[in-house]
Formats: C-alpha cells, sequence, structure tokens
C-alpha cells in the first residue's frame, strides 16, 4: 500500500493505493481516516499522481471526465452502494431513500446510509451529493462543512 498527502482546499488530505488501483481519499480527522490501511510506504505511484491532477481539477470548479483506476474494499452491498453513488452526475444529488429503492424496494435509507458513510474514496465516489429526503445535508465523514463546500464547487449549495 502507497500513501501520498494532498493539500486541498478544504485541509489536507491522504490518498493511497495499492497495486491494482486507488482504495482511500480521506481527510484528516475524518471519521474512519486511513481505514484498512496497513503498513503503508509514502511513494507516488501513477495513480496517486492522476488522483492529484483529478482533485486539481476537481478543486478549481472544473468537472474531471475519466476517474483513475480504483480497488473498492468493501462488503458486496457497499461495493454496490458505490456503484450508485458513481452514477450521480457532476452537480445533482440523491437522496438515501433514491439509491435504497434503486437497490430494493423493501430497502432502508438507513442501510444505504450506513455503506454511504462508510465510502473509502471520499469526492471521486460522490458519497457528496447525497442527501436527505427533506434535501437536509445529513450526515457526512469529512463534516457537513465540508459537504456544504463541495457541492457549492458543483454549483449545487449555496
Amino acid at each position: 500500500m502507497y500513501i501520498q498527502y494532498y493539500d486541498s482546499p478544504l485541509g489536507k488530505m491522504l490518498l493511497a493505493a495499492d497495486e491494482i488501483g486507488l482504495i482511500g481519499v480521506w481527510f484528516e480527522n475524518q471519521k474512519y481516516y486511513a481505514d484498512g490501511l496497513i503498513d503503508p510506504v509514502e511513494k507516488e505511484t501513477a495513480v496517486l499522481k492522476e488522483t492529484k491532477e483529478w482533485l486539481n481539477l476537481y478543486f478549481s470548479g472544473n468537472e474531471p471526465k475519466v476517474l483513475p483506476k480504483m480497488h473498492l474494499i468493501g462488503t458486496k452491498f457497499q461495493k454496490k452502494v458505490w456503484q450508485l453513488l458513481l452514477k450521480i452526475p457532476y452537480g445533482k444529488t440523491m437522496t438515501y431513500k433514491d439509491i435504497a429503492r434503486m437497490i430494493s424496494p423493501s430497502m432502508s435509507a438507513q442501510a444505504v446510509g450506513s455503506a454511504v458513510g462508510h465510502n473509502k474514496i471520499s469526492i471521486l465516489i460522490p458519497c457528496h451529493r447525497v442527501i436527505g429526503s427533506n434535501s437536509s445535508l445529513t450526515g457526512y465523514a469529512g463534516g457537513i462543512e465540508k459537504k456544504e463546500k463541495l457541492l457549492e464547487i458543483e454549483g449545487i449549495y449555496e
């Protein structure tokens, strides 16, 4: 496992990758920070360099078109939710309930919320685009103020 640090406009971030792809992007001190990292080595790899370039483009207010190669590590259910998050377009939001209904008519929004909260690849897998049914900015592992700022960057929230 390899790591690099990234100084974003919203604070320091930790980027992590393995031989397969990107495995983590966390804001410093966020919930589940560095979850799953075992003996990482600080080294710039191609995917970490590509992730920094992606983040530079994103934070400059532009929509990055191509994601770096990712290695999603989680349960089957978490991966399913994360794949659905990747389908939320830049500048749009979706509710936890909407995502739950995409999985099953009886799926709970809370189960989806738990999977969203355990997303290890912040911003690139856009968990910040998931909102409450009443349009509230509920839960974000990096903190609600960061969620607000990310949505502002995308022109969604003012």
